[in-house]
């Protein structure tokens, strides 16, 4: 029995198509080929072509994602720690460690002369974090496990509670301070205004109980010229000042009347 020859090139077919123009494989429909009925099904955590891979949540593996940072403190009198939790959360995952790293802080940041000023620092650092949580849409992949619970508010829990009552005290005397200053100028001090020798003076009171006023010589309303007492005393006809009028509170001036 012989050998058959070989088969030329041009038997073979070329590509996806014959020598004589027809299909290679009969099965296979000349091209284009129809598009197919199904519309393209989005894959969980991918991303466009050519962009960077689509990030799961690293909780509940729901997305979309975004990359947070959340950070807390504790002061141990004068030992202090520095908390942070940084990954790819989901809006919901996001939100609960938020929550929580800022409840523990609101609680246990305090307790350190040098915690008392890291500890708002850090509180008001984690706003930053929460804009970025919000900003993330709601889930719409879902993830192989429950996502975390975001639980209460952080002032509606027991730590934000405990919180406010210090907090308002130190927003009182923050507001009480200066308004005190205020009333203290415009009050004074509640000591008389000191006489000095030369000056005029009136007594709006009893000379058992004086309230002694500076006035202008040349007003109408000067009673008395106040004088330095002499060693032998005030003259016969002079009145006593109370030394709560002196500059020093301790010297005691003559009260000489005026002439009308």
């Amino acid at each position: 029995m012989s050998t058959p020859p070989p088969a030329s090139p041009s038997q073979f077919p070329r590509g996806p198509y014959s020598a004589q123009g027809g299909p290679a494989f009969p099965h296979q429909p000349p091209a284009p080929y129809p598009a197919s009925p199904y519309p393209p099904q989005p894959y969980a955590g991918a991303a466009p072509m050519g962009g960077p891979p689509a990030l799961g949540c690293e909780v509940c593996g729901a997305g979309p994602s975004a990359p947070v940072t959340v950070r807390g403190h504790q002061g141990i009198i004068v030992i202090m720690r520095f908390l942070r939790r940084k990954g790819a959360f989901c809006r919901t995952c996001g939100l609960a460690v938020f929550r929580q790293m800022q409840a523990d802080t609101l609680l246990q940041g305090w307790w350190g002369p040098l915690s008392a000023i890291i500890t708002p620092i850090t509180l008001l650092m984690n706003l930053g974090a929460l804009s970025t949580v919000r900003r993330i849409p709601q889930p719409r992949v879902p993830g192989w496990r429950p996502p975390l619970d975001p639980g209460k508010p952080v002032m509606k829990r027991p730590a934000g509670l405990i919180v406010t009552v210090p907090l308002a005290v130190v927003a009182v005397a923050l507001v009480a301070v200066p308004v005190l200053f205020v009333i203290g100028l415009v009050a004074g001090d509640g000591r008389p205004e000191p006489l000095t020798v030369g000056s005029c003076a009136r007594n709006d009171g009893s000379w058992s109980d004086q309230d002694l006023k500076t006035v202008s010589c040349g007003s109408s309303d000067a009673q008395f010229r106040v004088t330095e007492p002499p060693e032998a005393g005030c003259p016969t006809g002079d009145f006593l000042a109370g030394p709560e009028y002196s500059e020093d509170q301790a010297t005691t001036l003559c009260l000489h009347p005026l002439e009308r």
